[in-house]
This record gives C-alpha cells, sequence and structure tokens, in this order.
C-alpha cells in the first residue's frame, strides 16, 4: 500500500476555491430546508390538527438516530410541476435507515403535499426505493398516507410499464423473493393505492385515521347509489375486526410506530454477501479539505489523487497500472473499512513516457484498456467498485480512432455492463457522453449514484453545446434569408448557455431521479459505507461474463 496526498497549503487560491464551494453546499442546504418543509406551514398545521405525525417526523420515531438516516432522492420533482403548485420531494421521503441496528428501506407519503397525491415523478421515486430494495434485498417499511394518483397527469402515472402498477407487481415479485414488507396505514389509500399495504406481508392501520378501499364513499354512491361514510366503508375497525384485511388496529401514530419497531425486532439474521471489511482508520487529512481542491470552474484542473486521500483509510491506495493509462486511476483501497475498488478520473494533465501530453478528464484507449482490466479483477476477487466520475469522454481526432478508441472504449462500457459486484457512482464534476457510460452512470445500474454540489451532467460541456446549437440556428435563420449582427448572435449565445447550463445542473438531474442525492463531499465516507453495507445485504453474485470482447 501507498500513501497518497499532501497537506494542503491554505493560499488565496485554496481559499477562493473553499469559498465557492462553501456557498454550493449553503445553496444546497437552503434548497433541502425548503422541500423538507413540505407542504408550507398551513398544510402542516392541517395535518398536526388530526393528531398526525408528519412523513419526516414518522421515520424520526422509527429509526434508531435520525442522523444517521440516509435520505435519498431528497430533490425530486425540484423546480417541475410548478403549475400546480408545485411538489416538494414528490410528495414521498425515502431512505435509508436502521431499526434495531438492522438496515431497512423507508418509504413515507408526505400527505402536507397534495394530500400525499402521486405524480409522475412519485411513481419513479417509489419504484427506485423499490429497486434498491429488491438489489440490496434490504426489508421495507410503508408508512401510507396518501390520496393516490393525481388525476390531472393520470396519463403519465397510470397505464405504462414503470407506472403506477409496476409498484403493486414489484410488491408480489419482492415477496416472492423473501423480501419483508411492512406497511402502516397512517391515512387513506384508497383505489388501486389499497393494493400496496394489503400486498405487503403485515399491514397496520390507525384508527379514525386510517382507511383503506378500492372506492372511496363518493364514488361509490355514484356507481351503486349506496350512501355510505368512509370510516364505516374501509376504517381501521371495519378492516380490521370485519373484512380481515389489515392485521393490527393501532390507536395513534406514536403506537404505530412502536408496533412496526417491535414486529422488526423479532426478524432472523439473513447471510451476507461477506465483502471484505476491517476496522476502519480515518485519511490522513480532513475530508473538509475536498472543497479547497476542487476547482470553481468545472474546465480547470485538479489532482484526483489529493481528494481520493481524504476519501480512503488511512489514505493508502494499491495502485493498480500506476504508470500507464495515466488520466483513469485504478487502485483498491478501503473506506471505513470496506474494501473497494476504485476507478476515478485524473483531471491533470498527464506526460507520456513518450513525452506525449494526455488531456485531464478524457478518457485515452490505454486508460480505457487499464479499466477493463481492473474492473475484470474487481469481479473475480468479490471487491465492489466505486466510479469518481469527472470526464469529459473518449479521446477523439485521427490519432485516436486509428489507434483504436472505439474498440477499446466499448471493452471498458461492456466490462461496466456485465460487472456483478455493486457499483457505485459520485459524480465529482464533469459527466460528459460516453464518458457518463463509460464511468457507470445511471444507465448502467449503479447500485446508488451521488453527485458533488459542483457536478455537471450533459452530452457535452456547456460552451461546447451552445456553439453547436448557435450554429444550427444561424443556418436556420439564414435559410429563411435573413441575418443575425453580433449583438443578436451575442444574446442568443448566452441564451441557450444559459438553458444549457441549468439542465446540466445537478439539481436538474436530481429532481428527474438520475441521481440519488447531491451530496456533501466531506460526507462522501460515510454515504459510500452506508452504501456498501447496504449491498452486503445481497448474497447472491452471480457469475461475471463479459461476453464479447474485441482484442
Amino acid at each position: 500500500m501507498k500513501k497518497i496526498g499532501k497537506p494542503i497549503t491554505e493560499n488565496e487560491s485554496y481559499l477562493k476555491r473553499e469559498d465557492h464551494y462553501k456557498e454550493l453546499l449553503r445553496k444546497l442546504k437552503n434548497e433541502k430546508d425548503i422541500v423538507k418543509f413540505g407542504g408550507g406551514t398551513k398544510a402542516i398545521e392541517k395535518h398536526k390538527a388530526k393528531g398526525k405525525l408528519t412523513a419526516r417526523e414518522r421515520i424520526n420515531k422509527l429509526v434508531d438516530n435520525p442522523k444517521d438516516f440516509l435520505e435519498l432522492n431528497t430533490l425530486a420533482a425540484f423546480g417541475m410541476y410548478e403549475e400546480y403548485g408545485g411538489a416538494p420531494s414528490s410528495g414521498t421521503v425515502f431512505g435509508i435507515g436502521k431499526i434495531h441496528d438492522r438496515q431497512f428501506v423507508i418509504v413515507a407519503n408526505d400527505a402536507t403535499v397534495k394530500a400525499g397525491a402521486w405524480f409522475p415523478i412519485t411513481a419513479k421515486k417509489n419504484l427506485r426505493a423499490q429497486e434498491i430494495a429488491i438489489e440490496n434485498r434490504l426489508p421495507v417499511i410503508y408508512l401510507v398516507d396518501s390520496a393516490g394518483v393525481f388525476l390531472p397527469l393520470q396519463d403519465e402515472i397510470f397505464p405504462d410499464k414503470e407506472h403506477f402498477g409496476r409498484i403493486f407487481r414489484n410488491n408480489a415479485v419482492m415477496s416472492s423473493m423473501g423480501i419483508i414488507q411492512i406497511a402502516a396505514i397512517m391515512g387513506p389509500c384508497v383505489a388501486g393505492g389499497a393494493y400496496l399495504p394489503i400486498m405487503s406481508d403485515e399491514a397496520l392501520i390507525v384508527e379514525r385515521e386510517g382507511s383503506v378501499f378500492l372506492a372511496g364513499a363518493h364514488l361509490v354512491k355514484a356507481a351503486i347509489g349506496e350512501v355510505i361514510d368512509n370510516e364505516t366503508l374501509g376504517g381501521a375497525n371495519v378492516q380490521s375486526n370485519v373484512s380481515g384485511v389489515t392485521d393490527y388496529v393501532m390507536k395513534d401514530d406514536n403506537e404505530c410506530i412502536l408496533q412496526i419497531r417491535n414486529i422488526v425486532e423479532k426478524i432472523g439474521a439473513n447471510e451476507k454477501a461477506g465483502f471484505s471489511r476491517t476496522k476502519s482508520k480515518p485519511p490522513l487529512y480532513p475530508a473538509k479539505e475536498i472543497y479547497g481542491l476542487l476547482p470553481d470552474d468545472p474546465s480547470k484542473q485538479y489532482d484526483m489523487y489529493e481528494v481520493i486521500a481524504r476519501i480512503i483509510d488511512d489514505s493508502e491506495l494499491d495502485e493498480y497500472k500506476a504508470g500507464y493509462g495515466k488520466t483513469l486511476i485504478t487502485g483498491y483501497a478501503r473506506i471505513d473499512g470496506w474494501a473497494v475498488g476504485i476507478i476515478a478520473n485524473q483531471r491533470s494533465v498527464i506526460k507520456t513516457e513518450t513525452g506525449e501530453m494526455q488531456f485531464g478528464g478524457v478518457i485515452y484507449s490505454d486508460s480505457a484498456d487499464k479499466a477493463t482490466r481492473f474492473i475484470m479483477n474487481c469481479n473475480q476477487k468479490k471487491i465492489p467498485l466505486l466510479f469518481l466520475q469527472d470526464v469529459t469522454g473518449f479521446m477523439v481526432g485521427s490519432r485516436a480512432e486509428h489507434g483504436g478508441i472505439i474498440k477499446d472504449g466499448a471493452k471498458m462500457v461492456n466490462a461496466v455492463a456485465n460487472s456483478v459486484v455493486p457499483k457505485i457512482t459520485i459524480i465529482i464534476g464533469n459527466s460528459f457522453g460516453a464518458g457518463n457510460y463509460a464511468m457507470c452512470g445511471k444507465a448502467y445500474d449503479p447500485r446508488f449514484i451521488f453527485a458533488y454540489p459542483g457536478a455537471k451532467i450533459a452530452v457535452m460541456g456547456g460552451s461546447q453545446a451552445a456553439s453547436v446549437l448557435l450554429d444550427i440556428k444561424l443556418k436556420q435563420v439564414e435559410k429563411r434569408g435573413t441575418h443575425f449582427n453580433e449583438a443578436d448572435k451575442k444574446k442568443l449565445l448566452d441564451e441557450i448557455m444559459q438553458s444549457y447550463e441549468s439542465q446540466s445542473n445537478p439539481l436538474y438531474a436530481a429532481a428527474r431521479l438520475w441521481i440519488d442525492e447531491i451530496i456533501d463531499p466531506a460526507l462522501t465516507r460515510d454515504y459510500v459505507s452506508a452504501a456498501l453495507e447496504s449491498a452486503n445485504n445481497n448474497p447472491e453474485i452471480p457469475k461475471f461474463n463479459v461476453g464479447v470482447i474485441q482484442t
């Protein structure tokens, strides 16, 4: 093992970068604080007037330590559905929390947001929660309090494969896999949504507030003329003592949460994957120094080794092929005691043994070849992979093409796609083009994917994209026989840049669930460790086979 990193010199440049990143974090915290306030003061007061806890209060009482709850997709629906008043956190809170020192996926409807109604992105978020439970074999607890589908957008949530019905299909599949599901009905549970708790292994229901039925009183009257109230139709006592649909009647939220804790405390232990873990050691350097290491301009260089040194245990890296393919760093390390294989883009300009200069953040043929071999080794050794992305793409140009960059890139993509050990991805800076794919972007099934506040996710960099889009626009205008002067061109370029930059922002990605969470770089170790602990719960690792790879 080799110690990497060196002490920081807090010069003017470092302090400027640190201030820049702290400002990004301040803005991120502000946005998350607003989102966590749900539907706002009046909606919360109305909710609490019924004697109910909010979604996050329910979770805080359920888990062992609220500070350790790993909330995911906090910013789902950020900036979306504004014409309907918005949907903070998509009206659903979910994450991974420990109950009696065991990890659970916990999903809670936020009834202060449109009565917990399901927007299209809400369904996607719930499917992501189930995907995490399936991939990592984690038991699930649903805290149900929802008025059902948001009807104005029903065509975007109801009929397709990855829409609302997929959730109930997953309930059945997860049950067949032996994944425990417990549901607490703490508010309305209507129509198709009624299947979620009843397809769980056990269902609890809260008196007076919880109700479950396929059609509410108004629809029953319209459909068959029967006049009845919701409590008599499908309230707690009816569904538990008459129909036998639910299993436990609880007097209030607090008793319900206590009963859930009692139930799960008796669950037996499962077999683990057996990933290597030793006693945790802190890095040699403070994690918060990452703020001053990362550039305030995504086009600038920095040394990825210094970032890694502030993430891994004892700052020790057993580097693989250290002198070859230097625009990618590959090596074995530990994070909070967990063994990991790290693949990271090196953003510094590299001088090769032949004197050739290689641009940082670009994947060359030798880098792709090295990464492919390293991924195969990690699969052979049952070592989870950690991708640290800051990539502008693969090298282009005649020299790269004649050297077979497409073939070498395809080998790397093949290895990433077919990798069977857990993959965790953190987008540190740029994530552009095919580089996103090769470095295990969302399409390549990372168990978890996180991003730093300064990340950029797009098909190419903003300036390059703006130049291409401007050229297309100008040609369209010229075909109509008109011309732009320089001032018009600049205005159009600025508009294109502004639009493109907003769409490559991590907030835009988080809103659409392209990433699981935007995280504080200083907490990287915590997120990676929790992700690996989750992954270790799934003992089933398929045989590794990459299929056909051209040599």
